[in-house]
C-alpha cells in the first residue's frame, strides 16, 4: 500500500515538490554560510520523494541521551535561517500541491500528507527521516524512560 500511495504522490505533484527540496539542497551547498543546512534539505528531499513509510522525527526523539542545550538554541538559530531562505517558499508549494491533490478524490489522502510535509519545511533543521516503525520505536521508549 506504500509503495501505490509512493507512486500516486509522485504522479500528483511529489514529482513538482522533490525537485523544489533538490533546488534547496544545492542552493544551501552553493552558499556557504547555509552549508549547515545542506543536510535537513537533504532528510526533507527523500520525505518529499517517499511521504510513506517514512516519517520526519526531531534528534531529541531518537538519541535524549544526546540532548544538548546548546545545541539546541543552535539549531533554533539555523531554523531562522532556514526560514528566511527556505523554508516559507517550500511550505507554499507544498501547500499548494496539497491542495491541487485534495481536488482529485483519490489525491486526498496525498494532500494531507503534502500538508504534514509543508509544516515540516518551516522548521526541518534538527529532524531526521526514518522509517515509521523507528519512530514509533523511539516514542515508545521515550515514554517508557519517562514513566520510569
Amino acid at each position: 500500500m506504500r509503495t501505490v500511495l509512493n507512486i500516486l504522490n509522485f504522479v500528483l505533484g511529489g514529482f513538482f515538490t522533490t525537485l523544489s527540496w533538490l533546488l534547496a539542497t544545492v542552493v544551501s551547498i552553493i552558499l556557504i554560510f547555509t552549508l549547515p543546512l545542506t543536510r535537513s534539505c537533504w532528510e526533507i528531499t527523500r520525505l518529499s520523494l517517499l511521504p510513506y513509510g517514512n516519517e520526519a522525527v526531531h534528534v531529541d526523539e531518537l538519541y535524549p541521551e544526546k540532548k544538548n542545550a546548546l545545541l539546541n538554541s543552535g539549531g533554533t538559530l539555523l531554523n531562522v535561517l532556514w526560514f528566511i531562505f527556505f523554508g516559507w517558499w517550500l511550505c507554499i508549494s507544498h501547500i499548494m500541491v496539497g491542495i491541487a491533490q485534495c481536488i482529485t478524490l483519490i489525491g486526498i489522502p496525498v494532500g494531507i500528507a503534502n500538508f504534514k510535509i509543508a509544516a515540516i519545511a518551516l522548521w526541518p533543521v534538527g529532524r531526521r527521516v526514518v522509517p515509521v516503525e523507528v519512530a514509533r520505536a523511539a516514542r515508545e521508549a521515550n515514554a517508557r524512560r519517562r514513566f520510569n
